[in-house]
């Protein structure tokens, strides 16, 4: 099914750094890549792995305003706390530190790569881990986000002339800032799962947010209840996201790919297995051979397992978008289990699954249960956007 996958890799994305224990640890990048190549992945035939550039600023000043990337540029030598404050830099989510725009910008050059490739035919696949930076607003730093990656990805893609976009973030929190750079605008569709911002950050993405003037309906929101687990969360997914890429018809799809939605994350509660996740990349990587050509743009995002989720779901990621997924039972390869051990002192998983069928019931004709809150939540997305697609909220498909 993939002819051809960049990967986007060098130890430079590393340099994205928080700070010492921070939820965003570097080392659940390096943790995955060395799984990956531990597999093989990396050496199959379809894979080319190239480091990412850094982009300019009127690249970032697509989406980001050019105050704001002074600011960030400035940051660690700046003694102004109170105007750094204003810009979101300083705070225990997203603290400064050497570095900073230089970096960020190294992340962001990452996922623009990815999509250059993507857009001009040089890989049919590419993926950018390090990037899903995806709560970054225009002129804010916000949730351990200091520029959106993806938002500028995007934009790059709409300045090239490509017309229609379709954005599917399935990290567990709402992906707020790419839908807030896109929420006017038709060529663009944005589409979050994601727990509900009644009980989590950042507390946006309700149904009733469907995007303004003639971009009415291109916003997509399903905020789903605490504690939702595989059936729920791939009932959701169904019987949202493929009907309405398919109605869309981008001409490049492009994935947020957070993992935080794991039953063991620390910052989310959600309650999916990996088994789940990995069922959510095949349904994606099909999705976009039916409706894109191929043409397929991955992120990562949230995941702060770093030794039990983050490597596993996302080395799965990787090999389904090489066409070979991976047999989850297979234990993990002695050499990277000590690497853990040695990085981390935790001990490593026992094998690529948690046991997961991935098995749900699919949305019927109808709005499902009204007395169970996924389903309502389901129904409430339907209604809200389904029609402005041409599409009928009680049908099925």
């Amino acid at each position: 099914m993939s002819t051809s996958v960049l990967v986007v890799w060098s130890d430079d994305l590393l340099q994205y750094d928080l700070g010492y224990g921070h939820p965003m640890a570097p080392n659940r990048l390096a943790l995955t890549m060395a799984l990956a190549n531990e597999l093989g992945v990396l050496a199959r035939s379809v894979v080319r792995v190239a480091p990412p550039h850094p982009v300019t600023d009127a690249v970032l000043e697509l989406v980001h305003a050019a105050d704001y990337v002074g600011a960030v540029r400035a940051a660690p030598l700046h003694g102004a706390v109170e105007l750094l404050a204003t810009f979101g830099l300083g705070d225990a989510d997203n603290p400064i530190f050497e570095g900073m725009h230089k970096a960020s910008a190294m992340v962001v050059g990452g996922t623009v790569d990815a999509a250059r490739a993507v857009r001009t035919g040089a890989a049919e696949h590419a993926v950018n881990l390090a990037g899903g930076l995806h709560h970054a607003m225009p002129s804010r730093a916000s949730g351990f986000c200091v520029y959106n990656d993806a938002a500028v990805a995007i934009a790059d893609l709409l300045a090239d002339g490509v017309q229609r976009v379709a954005y599917v973030d399935v990290d567990a929190h709402h992906g707020d800032g790419v839908e807030a750079a896109f929420y006017d605008d038709s060529r663009v569709l944005t589409i979050s799962l994601h727990e509900s911002g009644y009980s989590a950050f950042p507390g946006s993405g309700f149904p009733h947010h469907i995007g303004a003037g003639r971009a009415e309906g291109t916003a997509v929101n399903v905020a789903l209840p605490p504690d939702t687990g595989d059936a729920g969360w791939l009932r959701a997914f169904s019987a949202v996201v493929p009907p309405l890429v398919r109605a869309f018809e981008p001409e490049i799809l492009v994935t947020q790919l957070g993992c935080d939605s794991h039953r063991l994350d620390p910052l989310a509660h959600l309650d999916l297995s990996v088994d789940a996740q990995r069922m959510t990349y095949a349904v994606l990587h099909e999705l976009a051979h039916e409706v894109a050509s191929g043409r397929w743009v991955a992120v990562g995002g949230g995941g702060y397992d770093i030794v039990r989720v983050v490597p596993a779901s996302w080395v799965h990621l990787l090999a389904e978008m090489t066409g070979e997924p991976l047999d989850p039972t297979r234990r993990p390869p002695e050499t990277w289990r000590r690497l853990v051990k040695e990085c981390t002192g935790q001990e490593a998983p026992e094998s690529l699954t948690d046991g997961g069928t991935a098995e749900y019931r699919a949305w019927d004709a109808g709005e499902g249960d009204p007395d169970d809150p996924l389903d309502r939540a389901i129904a409430a997305t339907r209604r809200a956007v389904f029609p402005e697609h041409g599409l009928d909220p009680i049908d099925p498909r």
